[in-house]
C-alpha cells in the first residue's frame, strides 16, 4: 500500500497534468458509487425543474398545431386537401383515429372548398358580363345605334319587395298560423357531418315555408343555447340574420309549449297512417339526418313521451320499389305545405324522389289474387290449369248450345 502511494506521488511530481487515481479499499469504492448516485439524482431534479420552467414560460405543442402542420405538409406534397381550414374542422380532424379517415375527411373538405370557389368565380364572371352589357348598351345609345328604353305600365318586381311580402306572411303565421314543430333533441345521435346536413336541410325547410302562400309557424323546440345545433345554424345564417328570423327557437320542449292531446309525431316507423291533414293538430318532425338508418329512434322518443304517432301513406299511394321510407326535412316540409293547401295526397307526394317508387298505385297493393277453386294463391294475371279447363268447357258449351 505504501508502495502505491509513493508511486502516485512520484508521477504527480514529474507531470502535474496527469491525474492517477489510486486503488482503494472496498469501503472507498462504495462511497464513490454513492456519490455518483447522488449526482445523478441531482441532475434529474435540475432537468425536471427546467422542463417545468419551459412549460410555464410557453405553451406546449397542441394536437391542432400538429394537424395543421400535417395538412400543410400534404398540401405541399400535392395531395387533395383544403387550402384553408378552420379550428373547428381541425378539432373534427383530431378526433379521427385512422389515417384513412383523416384523408377522407380532408378530401370532403377540399371538394366543398372547390365548389365554393367555383361558385364565387361564376358569380364574379356573371357580374362582369352584366357590367359589360350595360356599358355596351350605353355606348350604343350614345351613338344612336339603339333606342333608349321607353316607359311601360309593367312594374319591375324587385327581390327586396318579395322579401317584404314573405316576411309579412311569416309574421302573420307567427300570430295566426298553424304551428309546426322540429324536435331538436337528436344532436347526440349524429356525427358532425350528419349534423351539418341537418342544419342545411333545416335552412332549406325554412326557406320553403317562408315562400309558401300560407306558411306554418315554425318552432325549433329543445334547441340548447350552448348546443351544436345552434352553433351550426348561427354559423350558416349569420348571427344577425338568425336573430331576425320569424320563427320560434326555444330550449323548451314541445310538451311545454302545446297540449299533449294536440301533438302528432310524424315518424316512418309508426303503425298509424296519416289519412288526412288535420288543421287543428300540431305536427312534430324529428330534426335528424341518420345515414346509418337507426330505425325506431324517433318512435321510441314519442312513445316515451306518450305522444300520438303517424306516418305518411307512402305504401298506400305509391308503388314503392327500393330504399328506406325516410324523407329529408325539406321534402317533408314541401309535402305538408302542399297537403295543407290542397288536401290531395297525389299532389303532395309528388315531392317524394322518383328513384324510390314506380309511380302512384291505381290497383290493389296485393301482388297475389286468391284462387277459390283450388285454395292456392297465384300471382296476379296467372291462372291455374283447372281454371283454364273450366273456362274452355264453358266456351264449348256455349258454342254447342247458342240458346
Amino acid at each position: 500500500m505504501m508502495l502505491l502511494r509513493s508511486c502516485s506521488l512520484a508521477l504527480r511530481c514529474r507531470n502535474p497534468r496527469i491525474s492517477i487515481r489510486a486503488f482503494s479499499s472496498s469501503r472507498s469504492a462504495g462511497r464513490d458509487a454513492s456519490e455518483d448516485a447522488l449526482d445523478l439524482d441531482g441532475w434529474k431534479t435540475v432537468m425536471r425543474s427546467q422542463a417545468l420552467r419551459e412549460e410555464s414560460e410557453g405553451p406546449s405543442r397542441s394536437a391542432l398545431d400538429d394537424n395543421r402542420e400535417l395538412v400543410e405538409m400534404w398540401h405541399q406534397a400535392g395531395k387533395f386537401v383544403p387550402k384553408n381550414i378552420t379550428d373547428e374542422q381541425l378539432e373534427d380532424l383530431s378526433r379521427l383515429a385512422t389515417r384513412s379517415a383523416k384523408k377522407k375527411y380532408l378530401k370532403f373538405l377540399a371538394i366543398k372548398e372547390s365548389h365554393k370557389i367555383s361558385k364565387k368565380e361564376k358569380q364574379e364572371r356573371k357580374k362582369s358580363e352584366r357590367e359589360a352589357q350595360i356599358v355596351t348598351f350605353k355606348e350604343n345609345v350614345k351613338e344612336g345605334e339603339q333606342e333608349e328604353p321607353k316607359n311601360t305600365f309593367l312594374l319591375r318586381f324587385w327581390s327586396s319587395s318579395a322579401d317584404r311580402v314573405q316576411s309579412w306572411r311569416a309574421a302573420q303565421a307567427m300570430r295566426f298560423g298553424q304551428p309546426l314543430v322540429y324536435d331538436m333533441s337528436y344532436e347526440h345521435h349524429m356525427s358532425r357531418r350528419e349534423l351539418e346536413n341537418t342544419a342545411a336541410q333545416l335552412m332549406e325547410s325554412e326557406g320553403w315555408n317562408r315562400r309558401a302562400t300560407d306558411p306554418f309557424h315554425l318552432h325549433f323546440c329543445g334547441l340548447q343555447p350552448d348546443g351544436a345545433y345552434l352553433r351550426e345554424l348561427r354559423r350558416r345564417y349569420g348571427s344577425q340574420t338568425w336573430d331576425q328570423l320569424l320563427i320560434t327557437a326555444t330550449e323548451r320542449t314541445h310538451l311545454e309549449m302545446f297540449p299533449q292531446q294536440d301533438l302528432v309525431y310524424l315518424t316512418a316507423d309508426s303503425k298509424q297512417v296519416l289519412q288526412e291533414f288535420d288543421h287543428s293538430k300540431v305536427y312534430i318532425i324529428g330534426a335528424m339526418v341518420d345515414r346509418s338508418i337507426h330505425s325506431g329512434v324517433s318512435l321510441a322518443n314519442a312513445k316515451r313521451l306518450r305522444l300520438t304517432t303517424a306516418r305518411l301513406p307512402l305504401d298506400e299511394h305509391l308503388d314503392w320499389e327500393c330504399g328506406a321510407k325516410n324523407l329529408t326535412l325539406d321534402q317533408m316540409m314541401r309535402i305538408l305545405i302542399t297537403l295543407k293547401d290542397t288536401g290531395s295526397w297525389e299532389k303532395a307526394l309528388e315531392f317524394v324522389p322518383k328513384r324510390k317508387h314506380a309511380g302512384f298505385t291505381r290497383v290493389t297493393k296485393s301482388r297475389f289474387v286468391p284462387n277459390d277453386s283450388a285454395g292456392i294463391r297465384f300471382p296476379a294475371g296467372v291462372q291455374s290449369r283447372t281454371d283454364g279447363r273450366n273456362k274452355q268447357a264453358e266456351r264449348d258449351k256455349r258454342w254447342e248450345d247458342p240458346h
